[in-house]
């Protein structure tokens, strides 16, 4: 299908975790904040307009309250655990202690330098991660859609956009990932061009009223 296409891909609205550096992951299933919620107001707020024809989160609740205002006009938002935060295993729900932080670290400076088989007890690799990224992108190349937009996590985000970038998951610190920060993209029939990256002009003009 070689039809225009535009990607709204979107990180979840902020929670009491994110606030307090508590590491969720994909086994602690938190609500947004407050803020959070006022961040998903204002993203909705800036794009109720845009004619969405396919709507899709993760399996858990944060990202399903971010963007469901959304659903409206007989739209459904449909969720997929292959867009679940990566499981982050013995640190899930856990203080980020400098103990905590300094294990934390080290797995992703290893897949820094390229080795995607780390993880935490428990837990998931990147490599892991990038094979259920992998498919869920390849299905979606499928899809029927003219404008989606995907709500999912910090972790799991950074990892999508290396894949979209065809880049190699090493560069995934290079992706930035602000709670209700969204990347733009446009399917330009042969991959993804990135319109707007990490954008949160939509918190601006909230805060601005």
């Amino acid at each position: 299908m070689t039809k225009s296409r535009v990607l709204y891909l979107l990180r979840h609205g902020e929670t009491d975790h994110n606030r307090f550096g508590i590491i969720q992951g994909r086994g602690v299933d938190s609500k947004l904040n407050e803020t959070g919620l006022r961040q998903a107001k204002a993203f909705y707020a800036r794009y109720e307009q845009e004619a969405f024809d396919l709507l899709m989160c993760s399996s858990l609740t944060r990202s399903y309250q971010t963007i469901s205002s959304f659903e409206h006009s007989g739209m459904t938002v449909l969720r997929d655990s292959r867009i679940d935060e990566i499981s982050w295993g013995e640190h899930e729900g856990q203080p980020g202690i400098p103990e905590r932080l300094e294990r934390f670290q080290a797995i992703v400076e290893a897949w820094k330098s390229g080795d995607f088989d780390q993880k935490s007890a428990g837990g998931e690799s990147a490599r892991e991660l990038g094979h259920r990224l992998a498919e869920f992108l390849e299905e979606l190349q499928r899809r029927e859609f003219s404008k989606a937009l995907i709500c999912t996590h910090g972790r799991t985000l950074r990892a999508m956009v290396c894949l979209l970038k065809s880049w190699s998951l090493s560069n995934m610190e290079r992706v930035g990932h602000s709670n209700t920060g969204l990347y733009l993209l446009q399917f330009n029939g042969r991959g993804w061009t990135f319109l707007k990256e990490n954008d949160i002009s939509h918190l601006n003009l909230e805060a601005q009223r």
